[in-house]
């Protein structure tokens, strides 16, 4: 099976692209049209007066942006805890705090752009089957309130084996339901999940929503914004006080580079002004290649986004499933729903990936036994799905996404790194980063890029 994404599947075939096919001078290039690379071009240009370049090699978002499952969240995949433990409460609680409200930062870009294409912002679900599960959700939960933030609120099946094992320290944060109303909730017959977390979620095509983005750029910013597609960057030399990128055939001249892609570019950074810079910053991001897959139903149920922990031990293949049903005009004027499931992930090798390579029978087992077992049990036999397709993520050495100057040379800023749950944090650096190029004073954060990057053997 071949990598065919329903979120590029809904992208303009008759888009022009243009290429870069000449010498050119700019205040910005932005290196990466995805969702990073469109959302620091829309606060670049909405806040600060600077040119703005964006230079994709490809496409614009045929990457991870157009390769990903959909779902919006507010959690890291790192876990709250564990940013906790990294970076001690107050900065945990910030840097939490900035991605809930990059809700509304995407909300401000579809009302400057006037869209319409759908964005579902409801309250989703997280299913949970173990005591393990149940007390570490608690446990962020707990970590959450202290840190002044809204936690979620559990619900835990009165029927549940632990549920007079949870500990003293949990009262508040949970309640006792039917069982009944855990499985409702999470839209499944499936009596393990004996627990449920509520919050905030929604689904998006991240791949349309930039293509719309950047169409409203171009004409709201005919002077200070284009796009160069095709446009592979070779090198970027860095001096004190500005870039010159080698990109295809042709020369940038830039005051500041924002590297908006997902790490594994192969591009030499040069700094030239004698301070000692990682010219592999391509190390700094592990990928793993996650595996989703869709299939079309009758548009009768309304939009969801869940997540769902199972009895067995997570592996570094299955750490969960996660679904989204949103509405999907999949032929002009026929409106199904589209359900998006994922779960199956592994590293890549070599640190080298394709979108070519054929679509695995072992993903297509996983994700079958999940709707069989799971979503929709009453479904027989092998599921006709209409879309199967992989995209690549890239997790950074902490866990959080790169954000913010090079501590050697800020003429080059990141913001980068999607670790799983990339969408707001993408969104978020994008503000920030314009922040940077405004010239304010950004307090230190837990986004911040680290002195120096710890490279693994070559």
């Amino acid at each position: 099976m071949r990598n065919r994404s329903p979120w590029i599947h809904q992208l303009d075939k008759d888009r022009a692209h243009q290429r870069l096919s000449g010498d050119i001078t700019t205040d910005v290039v932005i290196v990466g049209a995805g969702i990073a690379g469109i959302a620091t071009a829309f606060f670049a240009l909405k806040y600060t007066t600077q040119t703005v370049s964006l230079v994709e090699a490809y496409k614009l978002a045929h990457g991870a942006s157009g390769h990903n499952a959909g779902q919006v969240a507010t959690y890291f995949e790192k876990g709250f805890a564990n940013m906790v433990k990294d970076f001690g409460l107050h900065e945990a609680a910030s840097a939490q705090a900035a991605i809930n409200n990059a809700w509304e930062l995407i909300n401000e870009m579809y009302r400057d752009a006037g869209l319409d294409i759908f964005f579902n912002q409801e309250l989703g679900h997280d299913g949970y089957s173990t005591y393990e599960q149940v007390v570490g959700a608690l446990e962020e939960a707990r970590l959450k309130r202290q840190g002044g933030l809204d936690p979620e609120h559990m619900g835990i099946a009165v029927n549940a084996p632990f549920l007079d094992d949870i500990p003293p320290q949990y009262v508040g944060l949970y309640r006792a339901i039917p069982h009944a109303t855990v499985l409702e909730m999470l839209e499944t017959k499936n009596p393990v999940f004996l627990a449920v977390s509520s919050l905030k979620k929604g689904s998006i095509n991240s791949a349309l929503f930039c293509e719309k983005i950047v169409g409203y750029l171009l004409g709201a910013y005919p002077e200070r914004f284009a796009l160069y597609e095709h446009t592979p960057v070779h090198k970027i030399i860095l001096s004190p006080d500005g870039a010159v990128l080698d990109a295809d055939r042709h020369v940038v001249l830039a005051k500041h580079v924002v590297l908006c892609t997902n790490g594994f570019e192969n591009f030499h950074i040069i700094n030239e002004n004698g301070l000692e810079l990682d010219t592999k910053f391509h190390y700094s991001v592990r990928g793993r290649v996650a595996y989703m897959s869709a299939y079309l139903e009758p548009a009768d149920n309304p939009p969801i986004a869940t997540s769902y922990e199972t009895p067995e031990e997570p592996s570094d293949y299955i750490p969960y499933y996660y679904l989204t049903r949103r509405p999907y005009e999949f032929e002009e004027g026929m409106v199904h729903n589209l359900i998006s499931i994922g779960g199956p992930e592994e590293p890549f090798a070599d640190n080298t990936y394709s979108q070519e390579v054929e679509y695995p029978e072992r993903a297509i087992e996983v994700l079958n036994r999940f709707v069989h077992e799971i979503y929709a049990p009453e479904k027989e036999g092998r599921v006709d799905y209409e879309f199967t397709w992989h995209g690549l993520m890239g997790y950074t050495q902490n866990g959080m996404r790169m954000i913010g100057p090079e501590p050697q040379n800020p003429v080059l800023l990141y913001n980068l790194g999607c670790n799983g749950v990339g969408i707001l944090p993408s969104v978020f650096g994008g503000r920030q980063i314009t922040r940077h190029l405004a010239g304010e004073k950004v307090p230190p954060s837990a986004f911040d890029v680290p002195k120096r990057l710890t490279l693994p053997p070559l």
